[in-house]
């Protein structure tokens, strides 16, 4: 007898110290776990914040759309308003109850207030329902996406005092109710269970606490083994020796898997909430409550998109589990069990609804973190972009291609004219694809959109060219290495003898341009090139006066912006300002600024820009919006027309299209005919400022007769106002008799009327 006690005293004490070595082993790995960073939480991606005020202009559908991006839900009555993101419209007058919501800078609280819009302008905007006038209101952003960790697990992480204790209550209540007075283990559930399994002969039922289940989440499979099962008890009896009840609820209430979106895992309450409800954690009611903590038993088999009736039973069965707990009172139970599910039916999705945008914000991010950082460190990054923008330049791209040949592609930027911040981006017609992006990486021949460099160059010697100097358009012939010859042509086939400087670029004339460039020397508007933006220095062969360089619709934006600014070069940029999972600044991008070009040569170019649309080769533009905007632009065709390009600004927005195939055959399209129609109908969806170009202080005005070009009297009849750089204004005199008159003096003349003096003294005045 005494031989089988000592044999059993030796295998307890064995028993013991293979626990104990086990529990040694787990201790330290979940001492570790849980004094560093506990999940890989994925950076997530916001668009520009939209800020209301009065006056400001926006256009009542595109609003709409942006909330609808954002998850908001239209209740269609007022009744229906009863918690954060919901919005009722009535025509153009919209009533929201704001979602709270970190900016940074600023901690927006929920919140409710009425806007009304006449003319896509905001004309009010007052607190709700007491109507007190508000200056201005920030909205919650729209998610543009996130970089997500290999697991492709989502949360958003929330703290215990930020969670309604009705929550952590109904936990236990439903999965741990003893979960305050054991030590990670219940015995008395474990052995409850065991029974049932030994009477089925298999492990149909469980007896985990949250503690064993948050062990098992971390750091076990979910195999059902008494092996896992040994290791998820010693697990939990570690987390209870290091942690308190409060670290350990708040850890589960942030790890438990709630549902599946596509290949991204919902984890937590916290971004279930959002995920089901479209609201934050602190907003849901206890009806909303008991589904997600019901859900916990198997949250694909009460999917409640997929399964209402089902989900819609085990909310109902956890909800009397609460009340007979008293977390709910029998007044209360009622109300619940009758209120229907409440969940949304459009999600904000892991995907991203703006692909080819988020490319470009990874891109510039990974040129200063790597990517491992931001798929792990939770940081928040806010953007540039617009979401009305972005929509207003897809609908553009799908409303042209719908009627143009099959097969084309197309690329589009969108930029702020003075900050060089991009607003929209679209990389192909299939928007929600992520594939090549053609805004970026699609670098085709640009054509004349390169002639304002070769102008501007010239504008630059105003010893040498002024607006009106006269250029040669007869045949030329350019020698080339080889010994052959190089003789390019007009669009129109035909030569138009000696044109003035600013006809040849307002008509987009070759031959000019060539002249223009061979005098100035290609090195120099290739110099001029690199001055507006271009990051890479094509070789200097004259077929590049034509265009012949390749670029990507986001470098034809920077070297533009540089124009539109005035000659001044801010580098092109769409992330403003990047925090930590606590709030804290990690990065800002401030707008930095840099005078590369003359101003008074860029005023004189964009005045020519803006020629070429009122009477040029994109007067077409007028079909879709008004000459008042002043747009200035260029248009570009490359040979065999297998590029369409446009490239333009108004007062507030610049814009560059590109059209054209992937095989790069034919478009069978102009710039005129292609790319300017989606630039029109972009421009004619959006707020746009007029372009009102101010002449800087080396600029002056004078009259000049516009048949010599010398200077003459108003009264004059070919007088014009012409701005040129100071040292360069004609000195020598045109004078006329003093009877003659202009019929803008005297309506009684019966001088036949000049067309093209007309135009010049509108475009110039």
């Amino acid at each position: 007898m005494k031989k089988w006690y000592l044999i059993s005293a030796v295998c307890l004490l064995g028993l013991g110290i293979i626990f104990y070595d086990h529990f040694l082993k787990f201790n330290t790995v979940v001492e570790e776990k849980f004094q560093g960073r506990l999940w890989e939480l994925p950076a997530r991606v916001y668009a520009r914040p939209l800020e209301l005020y009065p006056g400001m202009r926006l256009a009542p559908d595109l609003f709409e759309k942006e909330l609808n991006l954002m998850g908001y839900q239209n209740t269609g009555n007022m009744s229906g308003l009863d918690a954060p993101g919901k919005y009722v419209r009535t025509a153009n007058r919209f009533e929201l109850f704001c979602r709270p919501f970190n900016f940074g800078d600023e901690q927006m609280p929920e919140r409710r207030f009425y806007i009304k819009i006449e003319n896509n302008r905001v004309v009010n905007l007052q607190t709700s329902p007491d109507r007190t006038d508000k200056t201005m209101e920030r909205l919650d952003p729209v998610i543009v996406g996130g970089f997500y960790p290999s697991s492709m697990e989502d949360r958003i992480l929330v703290t215990l005092d930020q969670t309604p204790p009705l929550l952590g209550n109904a936990i236990i209540c439903v999965e741990d109710k003893t979960f305050y007075s054991h030590y990670g283990i219940d015995p008395k559930s474990i052995f409850r269970a065991m029974l049932i399994n030994l009477k089925n002969r298999r492990m149909s039922q469980g007896a985990s606490t949250i503690t064993q289940q948050l062990a098992r989440n971390f750091f076990l499979t979910k195999e059902k083994t008494l092996i896992r099962k040994f290791n998820e008890m010693i697990m939990a009896a570690a987390l209870e020796l290091n942690y308190s009840k409060a670290d350990i609820l708040e850890a589960y209430i942030n790890e438990v898997y709630l549902g599946q979106d596509g290949n991204r895992a919902i984890h937590g309450f916290g971004l279930a909430a959002y995920f089901y409800f479209g609201k934050s954690l602190t907003d849901l009611r206890p009806h909303e409550i008991a589904l997600l903590v019901g859900m916990l038993k198997g949250p694909s088999v009460y999917n409640p998109r997929r399964y209402p009736d089902r989900a819609m039973d085990r909310r109902n069965l956890i909800l009397e589990m609460m009340e007979k707990q008293g977390l709910v009172s029998q007044a209360l139970l009622k109300k619940f069990l009758a209120a229907p599910l409440d969940i949304i039916e459009n999600p904000v999705r892991g995907h991203s609804p703006f692909p080819f945008y988020l490319d470009l914000v990874k891109r510039q991010l990974l040129q200063e973190y790597k990517e491992a950082d931001l798929k792990t460190m939770g940081i928040r990054i806010f953007t540039t972009l617009d979401p009305q923008v972005q929509l207003a330049a897809e609908h553009s791209v799908t409303d042209f291609l719908k009627q143009a040949p099959a097969g084309l592609e197309a690329g589009v930027v969108v930029t702020a004219r003075a900050s060089n911040e991009v607003q929209a981006l679209v990389g192909g017609k299939d928007f929600r694809y992520k594939g090549f992006n053609r805004a970026l990486d699609a670098k085709r021949p640009i054509g004349s959109l390169v002639k304002p460099a070769v102008f501007l160059t010239a504008l630059e010697r105003p010893s040498t060219y002024t607006l009106v100097t006269p250029v040669d358009d007869n045949p030329v012939r350019v020698p080339n290495p080889d010994g052959s010859y190089w003789s390019p042509e007009n669009f129109d086939k035909t030569h138009h003898g000696q044109v003035k400087l600013y006809q040849a670029l307002v008509h987009s004339f070759n031959v000019p341009t060539v002249r223009l460039g061979m005098n100035l020397g290609v090195e120099s508007v290739l110099d001029t090139l690199e001055k507006m933006g271009l990051d890479h220095k094509p070789a200097a062969f004259p077929s590049v006066l034509l265009g012949s360089l390749e670029m990507s619709p986001l470098q034809v934006a920077q070297t533009y912006q540089t124009l539109a600014s005035g000659g001044f070069f801010t580098p092109i940029k769409c992330i403003r300002s990047i925090y930590r999972p606590d709030g804290q600044v990690l990065q800002r991008y401030p707008l930095t600024i840099e005078q590369r070009l003359d101003p008074g040569a860029v005023f004189l170019l964009n005045k020519m820009l803006q020629a070429v649309v009122k009477e040029g080769t994109g007067k077409s533009l007028k079909k879709w919006v008004s000459d008042d905007l002043g747009i200035a632009g260029k248009t570009g065709t490359t040979n065999d027309l297998k590029d369409s390009w446009f490239a333009g600004f108004s007062g507030n927005r610049l814009a560059v299209v590109w059209i054209g195939r992937d095989d790069n055959r034919s478009a069978g399209l102009t710039g005129s005919s292609g790319a300017l129609q989606i630039f029109g109908r972009l421009m004619s969806r959006i707020p746009n400022a007029p372009l009102d170009l101010q002449a800087p202080g080396n600029v002056e005005w004078a009259v000049i007769d516009a048949q010599t070009g010398y200077l003459t009297q108003k009264t004059c009849p070919d007088a014009m106002a012409v701005p040129f750089l100071k040292g360069s204004t004609p000195t020598r005199l045109h004078s006329c008799t003093s009877k003659a008159k202009t019929r803008y003096n005297d309506q009684e003349t019966k001088k036949k009327p000049n067309i093209l003096m007309d135009w010049l003294k509108e475009i110039f005045k």
